[in-house]
């Protein structure tokens, strides 16, 4: 099959890298000639374990290629994919659809014979309808179907994800339309992944569905970590001990600072708002989305309270600033809101992170960066992890300890084990745990 992916942002490139490694034939299409130059050089704009490879193995062997010239890509494509931003738009919490709309006009009037227009980006329902109107306005002659096919990408695992996923939703009526994606996803098909046929309006709800439980899981465990807290229970024993219940299940049940990144901010706040508009209102997830947006900022308390009750001329050494690790996205990171409370009280911050400072150092401007984990360390009065990389879950615990003020550490993802920080000498804080504070023999 030949494919034409409309945008190389997260979804685009990996989703036009995975689908060239299924044998199609895919041209990845942007507007941005700096980006596709880069990734004609071979330069992954964003990071993601395995995609570099991935996308030099099918450039090389001729089935993936980049253009900023839709019309000709369009034009010898069997399936359009629209893979654009759908950010929150400003001022009303409403997904911006215009990037989708105005790929649906180029689409339309480059479009020569039988294509099948998919939307891969995560839209509202009835977005797809308003694509297929748009198309059907511009081109009255060309033969068409709109499909909705939303992905399930996790950042730092999406090619797995892809390669392998728990299922694929495809939303159309059209038997054609049906033909053309079975064919597209084939070797899914050989290896037995559920494929789940449906409407354009039930296939886009899905996405938003997905999104909003797992927002609502991290949510639930965070508020029970708070009451473990107060109790003196231990969160890690409540989640397993409610995870290994098949109806409820282990995943999305880690306590922490808050979800982040690009999906379950905006799309929370996009099926609320959808919901209030044909007069459905989801209460549940409203509150989700209150009470995410209100634990990144008791996190900067939490770590205030940590140091006495004041950072006023304290240095805080914040470990991790991307929303979650494997992946340089910054996006709503709850760094983002913990650290400019810390400055505001008074706090001078330095941070570490493996892959986002470059893109932090724009949205963190007054923040030192350093160049390894124990760099922000070096003479702060607390070390503070925010992001879970694999590297810092063997930290130096007594090279940590000799590099700061005082042995204080607290720890926003449950990294390390309560008892083992005291014993290594550590005044420790963590979230839905008993504070420990450090042994006397240390």
């Amino acid at each position: 099959m030949r494919i034409a992916m409309i945008g190389t942002g997260y979804v685009g490139l990996v989703s036009g890298a995975c689908f060239s490694e299924f044998g199609n034939d895919v041209v990845c299409v942007d507007k941005d000639e700096v980006k596709i130059s880069r990734l004609d050089r071979g330069e992954i704009p964003i990071f993601e374990p395995g995609l570099d490879d991935l996308v030099a193995n099918n450039v090389r062997a001729g089935r993936l290629t980049f253009t900023t010239d839709l019309t000709s890509a369009v034009r010898d494509a069997d399936a359009v994919f629209i893979a654009v931003g759908t950010p929150t738009r400003r001022g009303d919490g409403h997904a911006d659809l215009s990037y989708v709309y105005g790929a649906a006009k180029e689409i339309a009037e480059a479009m020569d014979g039988y294509t099948v227009v998919v939307t891969k980006s995560t839209v509202p329902v009835g977005t797809g309808r308003e694509v297929e109107r748009i198309i059907r306005e511009a081109r009255p002659d060309v033969e068409f179907d709109v499909c909705s096919n939303p992905e399930f990408l996790r950042e730092g695992a999406a090619i797995t994800d892809f390669m392998r996923p728990d299922r694929v939703v495809i939303g159309t009526e059209s038997e054609r339309a049906q033909e053309a994606m079975r064919e597209i996803y084939r070797p899914l098909y050989l290896i037995e992944t559920p494929i789940v046929f449906t409407s354009l309006q039930t296939s886009e709800l899905i996405k938003y569905a997905a999104n909003t439980f797992l927002a609502t899981k991290i949510t639930f465990i965070n508020e029970i970590a708070d009451l473990c807290e107060q109790v003196g229970a231990d969160v890690h024993d409540v989640s397993r001990g409610i995870g290994l219940d098949g109806r409820i299940g282990r995943k999305f049940l880690h306590p922490g600072p808050g979800y982040g990144g690009s999906c379950f901010p905006k799309d929370t706040l996009a099926l609320v708002k959808t919901a209030q508009d044909y007069k459905a209102p989801l209460r549940i997830v409203e509150t989700v989305v209150d009470i995410n947006d209100k634990r990144k900022k008791q996190m900067a308390d939490k770590v205030i309270q940590a140091c006495g009750g004041s950072v006023s001329g304290k240095t805080v050494a914040v470990l991790g600033l991307t929303f979650k690790p494997n992946t340089d996205d910054m996006r709503d990171s709850p760094s983002l809101d913990i650290i400019p409370a810390l400055q505001a009280a008074g706090a001078t911050v330095k941070a570490y992170d493996p892959e986002g400072m470059k893109e932090a150092r724009q949205m963190l401007p007054d923040v030192e960066m350093c160049d390894n984990a124990y760099a922000p360390i070096d003479g702060a009065d607390v070390v503070v992890l925010i992001t879970e990389w694999n590297e810092f879950r063997a930290l130096d615990l007594k090279r940590v300890k000799g590099l700061l003020k005082e042995p204080l550490m607290v720890d926003l993802r449950n990294v390390y084990n309560p008892e083992d920080m005291a014993e290594a000498g550590f005044t420790y804080v963590c979230v839905g745990r008993s504070t420990v504070d450090a042994k006397v023999s240390a």
